[in-house]
């Protein structure tokens, strides 16, 4: 199993690309979506799956092209639907581009299979109400969003946001996994479970008496 990062759009936000077997799972295609498949193609993978860990506009600049060139579903919350009738998941705002319309299929929190690799999808509001992490415990990666970054969390004032949620979804299915696991945020750079439970200024009292 390997992983690329590609940010894309006008925020940068990251592309995971989470790959074995030939067969790839693309999470957040948050632009142009040209550079994630010129690599899929130059590395002879096959996207099988595209997942939206939120549907803030950020995350979703490149699903309706990505999707009609794979002919793939994209899969999220049925919770943040609601976002898409605003400028929060329409986009727009502030000179943005408008994103092109695109449809879910539903996904639901629990175990699901993509692209032959197991995964636990959980239900971590507090960054948007339907915000999902993707565990992928074989290859001891998660991919969160916008829920919780390099030494830092994702905003909670937008609507469907709130800092008391968002710190209990980090502490009951980020920091329960394993120390050594990586998270992938949609933005930043990846971090582990351990480093953001010893050194993420917002969540002190998971300290380890070595710290």
């Amino acid at each position: 199993m390997h992983i690329k990062t590609i940010p894309l759009g006008p925020l940068e936000t990251n592309c995971h690309i989470l790959a074995a077997d030939g067969l790839a799972v693309v999470v957040d295609p948050g632009g142009d979506p040209a550079p994630v498949l010129q690599y899929l193609e130059e590395n002879g993978l096959k996207a099988a799956n595209i997942l939206n860990t939120h549907l803030h506009f950020d995350h979703t600049y490149g699903n309706a092209a990505f999707a009609r060139a794979t002919g793939l579903p994209i899969l999220a919350c049925a919770d943040d639907l609601p976002l898409l009738s605003s400028e929060l998941g329409r986009g727009g705002m502030m000179g943005l581009p408008v994103v092109e319309e695109y449809e879910i299929q539903e996904i639901k929190a629990g175990e699901h299979e993509f692209a032959g690799m197991r995964c636990e999808a959980f239900h971590t509001p507090g960054h948007s109400q339907g915000s999902l992490s993707f565990h992928f415990p074989d290859a001891a990666v998660c991919f969160v969003g916008d829920l919780i970054f390099y030494r830092s969390i994702g905003r909670t004032d937008f609507p469907g946001g709130s800092l008391e949620v968002l710190k209990k979804s980090v502490a009951d299915h980020i920091f329960t996994l394993p120390g050594h696991t990586k998270l992938f945020p949609g933005h930043g750079p990846d971090t582990t479970v351990d480093d953001e439970k010893n050194h993420n200024p917002f969540f002190s009292e998971f300290r380890t008496e070595a710290q």
